[in-house]
Order: C-alpha cells, then sequence, then structure tokens
C-alpha cells in the first residue's frame, strides 16, 4: 500500500487556512451565545409545557395584552408613517424657509426615550400641570366644567410613541425620495402629473421598501418598551413579563409571554418581508438625475414650515425645554455624589458592553469576509436578531440558563475553596453586560460590516501573498483602516445600552442603579422634577451620535443638490 503525500503548496495552503478556521470556529461560539436567550425562553416554555398558569393568562390579563398590542401596533405604524413620509417628502421635494435647518434637525426626537417623553408630557398635562391649570384660571373652571384627554392612556401612548420614532421613517424616506426622485418625477410630469399625482403614484411606490423598513423599526422600538407603557399604565407583553417574573415570581409564566411577544416581532418582520412581495425597486438610469426643488412661497411655505415643526417641537424641543426647566429649578437633591454614582454606573455598563459587542462585531465580520459559507453567513444575520428583540424577552432568556449556571459555580466554588461570596455572574455586571450585548450588538455589526466594504479585497490578497496569516492581516491592514468605524460602532452601543431600561431593571445586581432606572424609579414614584436630572444626562448623551448623523444629512443634501 502506498502513501501520497501532499505537495509542499497543498501543505502550505491548509496551514494558511487553518486561521480562518479558527475565526470561523469562534463566529459559531458568538452565534450561540447570541441565539441563547431565545432558545432559553422557547425551551422553557416546551419542557414545562402550559399548565395551569397559560390558562389563568388566557382567561385574564392575555386578552388586553394582544388588544393593547395591536391598537399600539396599528397606531404608531400609521402615526410614524404619516409623520415621517410627510416630513420628508417635504424637506426633498420643497424649498421653503429654514428647510436647510429642518432637514437634519427632524432626527433628533430620536435622542429622548419614550419613558423619559411619558415623564415630561405627564407632568405638562396632567391635572395639576401647567396646561390644564392655566385654563382653569383663565376661564374660572373647575374640574367638572371641562374635559381634557388623559395623557396616561393607551391613546397618549400611540402619539408619544409616533412623536419619539417617526425619524426612523423619516431617515430612509427621505434617503429613498433622492436617490429615487428626479429622473422618476421628470418622466411623470411629462406625462401630465401633477404635484400629488407625482408623490401618489410615482415616489410613494418607489419608497414603500424604505418606508416599511422604518415603520418596522419603529414598530419593533414599541414592542420593546416598557418603561413608558409601564408609567402610563397600558397593559402590554413587556409589563406582563415583568410583573410575571418579580411580582408573581412565576418564570414559567414570564416565559410564556415572552414567546408570545416573540411571534409579534416576528410578525412585524414577517409583514415587512411581504409588503415588498416579489416587486423590485432598482433605479436603472446609469447617473441620478439633479433634483430641482420647487419653491414655495406665502402661506404654502408657512404651512410647510409649521408641518415640519410640529413633530421637532412636539417630539425634541418642547420635552427637553421642560426637563432643563424642571432640572434647573428643582433637579435632583442627591445631585451631587449620588448622581455621580449613578452616572458612574450607567458609563461603566455601557463602555464594557460597547468594548465587547466591537469585538464580537469584528470577529463577525472579519469571519464573513473570510469564508462566504452559509454557515458563517447564517451567524453573521443571526447575530442581528438581538436588536429586533425586546430587552424584557432577552432578559428572561439569559436568567433561565444562566442562573441555573450561576448556582452550580457557586455550588462548585463552595465545595472546593469555600466560596462564601454569592453569585458569580448574575449577582455582579457580567449577566447585565451579556444581556445588553445580545440586545444591542446590531448596531456594531452593521458600522463594522460598512467599514470593512470600503476595503478592497486587493489589500488581503496582497497581505497574504507576503506571507501574512489572516489574524495578522487584521491586525496590521484592517485594523488601522476600520478605526473611524469601530469608534462610530462603539458610540452607537455606548449609547444604547445608556438608554436602555429594561433588561436593566431585570439583570441589574442588587443595589446598582443608573441613569435609567433612577429616573424611572423616581417618575414612578411621581417625583417627576426629581427625575428631570437623570433624565435630561440621558437626553444629553443621546445627542452625541445624532449630531454626527444629522451632520452626514445635510452633506447628503449638498451631494445631491450638486450638478451632475
Amino acid at each position: 500500500m502506498s502513501l501520497t503525500l501532499p505537495s509542499p503548496a497543498a501543505a502550505a495552503w491548509r496551514l494558511s487556512r487553518l486561521p480562518a478556521l479558527w475565526f470561523s470556529v469562534a463566529t459559531l461560539v458568538v452565534g450561540a451565545l447570541m441565539a441563547l436567550p431565545v432558545l432559553a425562553v422557547i425551551s422553557h416554555v416546551l419542557s414545562t409545557g402550559t399548565g395551569d398558569t397559560w390558562a389563568h393568562l388566557s382567561a385574564t390579563v392575555l386578552p388586553d395584552y394582544i388588544r393593547s398590542t395591536l391598537v399600539l401596533c396599528v397606531g404608531v405604524g400609521f402615526g410614524t408613517a404619516c409623520m415621517g413620509v410627510g416630513a420628508a417628502w417635504l424637506v426633498t421635494r420643497y424649498d421653503f424657509p429654514l428647510r436647510g435647518a429642518l432637514e437634519w434637525a427632524l432626527v433628533l426626537p430620536l435622542a429622548v426615550p419614550a419613558y423619559v417623553m411619558a415623564y415630561t408630557y405627564t407632568d405638562l398635562l396632567q391635572f395639576v400641570g401647567p396646561v390644564q391649570t392655566a385654563l382653569r384660571e383663565a376661564f374660572g373652571w373647575t374640574r367638572a366644567d371641562y374635559w381634557f384627554p388623559d395623557v396616561r392612556s393607551l391613546g397618549g401612548a400611540v402619539v408619544l410613541f409616533s412623536l419619539v420614532l417617526y425619524p426612523y421613517v423619516y431617515m430612509l424616506a427621505r434617503t429613498a425620495f433622492l436617490e429615487r426622485a428626479g429622473g422618476m418625477l421628470e418622466a411623470g410630469r411629462s406625462l401630465g402629473l401633477g404635484p400629488w399625482a407625482s408623490f401618489f403614484r410615482v415616489s410613494l411606490p418607489l419608497a414603500r421598501p424604505a418606508i416599511a423598513a422604518g415603520v418596522a423599526l419603529a414598530l419593533m422600538e414599541t414592542l420593546a418598551d416598557f418603561g413608558a407603557v409601564s408609567y402610563f399604565g397600558v397593559q402590554t407583553f413587556t409589563t406582563g413579563i415583568y410583573r410575571a417574573w418579580f411580582s408573581l415570581g412565576d418564570r414559567v409564566a414570564a416565559a410564556q409571554l415572552a414567546t408570545a411577544l416573540l411571534g409579534f416581532v416576528v410578525l412585524v418582520l414577517a409583514m415587512e418581508r411581504l409588503s415588498r412581495g416579489r416587486a423590485r425597486f432598482h433605479d436603472t438610469t446609469l447617473r441620478r438625475a439633479r433634483f430641482a426643488s420647487v419653491r414655495l412661497r406665502g402661506g404654502r411655505a408657512a404651512l410647510a414650515v409649521a408641518a415640519c415643526l410640529l413633530p421637532l417641537c412636539l417630539g425634541f424641543l418642547l420635552p427637553a425645554g421642560i426637563l432643563l426647566e424642571m432640572a434647573v429649578t428643582e433637579g435632583d437633591a442627591q445631585f451631587g455624589t449620588r448622581f455621580i454614582e449613578l452616572a458612574r454606573n450607567s458609563v461603566t455598563v455601557s463602555a464594557m458592553t460597547a468594548f465587547i459587542a466591537v469585538l464580537l462585531a469584528l470577529l463577525l465580520g472579519y469571519a464573513a469576509r473570510l469564508q462566504a459559507s452559509w454557515l458563517v453567513r447564517g451567524v453573521h444575520r443571526l447575530a442581528g436578531l438581538g436588536y429586533a428583540l425586546p430587552g424584557t424577552v432577552i432578559a428572561v432568556g439569559v436568567l433561565i440558563p444562566v442562573t441555573r449556571i450561576d448556582n452550580w459555580l457557586t455550588d462548585w466554588a463552595s465545595r472546593t475553596w469555600g466560596w462564601e461570596g454569592g453569585l458569580l455572574i448574575t449577582g455582579g455586571l457580567a449577566g447585565l453586560v451579556y444581556a445588553c450585548a445580545v440586545r444591542f450588538l446590531t448596531p456594531a455589526v452593521q458600522a463594522v460590516d460598512a467599514g470593512l466594504l470600503k476595503v478592497t479585497p486587493n489589500m488581503d490578497n496582497a497581505s497574504r501573498s507576503l506571507g501574512l496569516t489572516p489574524a495578522a492581516t487584521l491586525r496590521r491592514v484592517h485594523f488601522p483602516l476600520l478605526r473611524g468605524s469601530l469608534l462610530t460602532a462603539a458610540l452607537l452601543v455606548f449609547i444604547d445600552v445608556m438608554k436602555e431600561l429594561p433588561a436593566t431593571l431585570v439583570m441589574r445586581p442588587f443595589n446598582f442603579d443608573t441613569l435609567a432606572t433612577q429616573a424611572y424609579t423616581l417618575a414612578s414614584d411621581e417625583r417627576l422634577t426629581e427625575a428631570s436630572t437623570a433624565a435630561l444626562a440621558i437626553v444629553v448623551v443621546g445627542l452625541l451620535p445624532l449630531i454626527v448623523l444629522s451632520r452626514e444629512i445635510a452633506r447628503g443634501r449638498q451631494g445631491d443638490a450638486a450638478p451632475q
């Protein structure tokens, strides 16, 4: 029997592929960690069954959860679509006073978390608030003489989420209008279409995928919210999960509700995909036609300015002004040492999560660049699932397996070394950072992928020809070129974790508070003026990435206006 030895070239090729294989293995491990919370929730329900708990939920609170969630989704979807598409069409199609400033300022409501908006509008519109007090003093009314809408209601939640989340639709619709409008609108005008007909028959159908994607993002944020709906007393799945876990102490009920909420998330994503169907929206021109804006004057210009200012004022300027006024006049009595501790806790968790998320995103992106196998691509897509999942679902999915592992580790350490320090993972920051990393890995992956796409594959080939391994290529070639993308990814994750509330409430260690939990706790106790200090700090930090985003929007308008 003869033994065939591999050629030196074949052996060298296999050795060069070995580091790439380790990248793929590490990617599979990361994918398993990202999928663990979802699998834990589903498997826990399947292993325990529905039983009496689910029957009790179905007969009592589940119908309210379903009805409130459906009303929220329909109302927020309609509200964000109307405000986002309308504002995007005005700033791209028409020229009017303040358009340049409004074009980038319309994204600022994203800096205000929904629960912060809920606190500010409650203080403004409640019975003892300045609005109703001014009405009673001006007209001499008593409580029985007039009717005023209750802001802490399901309808108030719909309006609030629409004001906070419409920028998702605005940004995507604006980009779609700019990319597809020029040549198409000229063709429509040549066929005799007026402004309204051009919008409904040309621009709106072409922008439909972008609008659907923006509405889907807004709905996923709505489904994930806990602070605003809890403060408003709206019965949704997120409040039910939190109540079942902490108030009732029923892990099975929390997992069952989390699974039902996952069904709503899957339904939203499926509807967004089905809305596109088999339609394709391609630009068949070789170059983009210059987009000529229509100049508005007089009353029409005033109406356009008012239409853009209204969501901006209600979604950012008014709540930010209320927070600033409350923080300056009264604010948190513990602003000193206690506030520094809260800020330090928030920064610590956010910085740790951002660092881990960027490392994982770099690993996932580079592994997908090295090997385009279906398995690596699948794991890469799986890593983006966490952003579509509510923080309460991820927290429950993390607690179920991690608690068991934590108890086993504690018992083992106690038997081996006499350890009496309590739980190792859930008793510290590790569990909270893990949950936040799963929740917010998607922005980091997207930023790193965008940076890697700008690096030509010729650089990889050149480094390999010089004898560099994939790991050395990443360290010496890609990393210096990706510094801007990595900083952007870290900034996005940092801001998201600063604002995160439900996962932090569930996963935080004992006696560990952040700015978000402090604002929620004080507001829940009706201490709105004291909550304003922490809430304002969150808003100010949230403005940092939006300033960068606004500058990009302004540059995009300048580029589109340039002659071709």
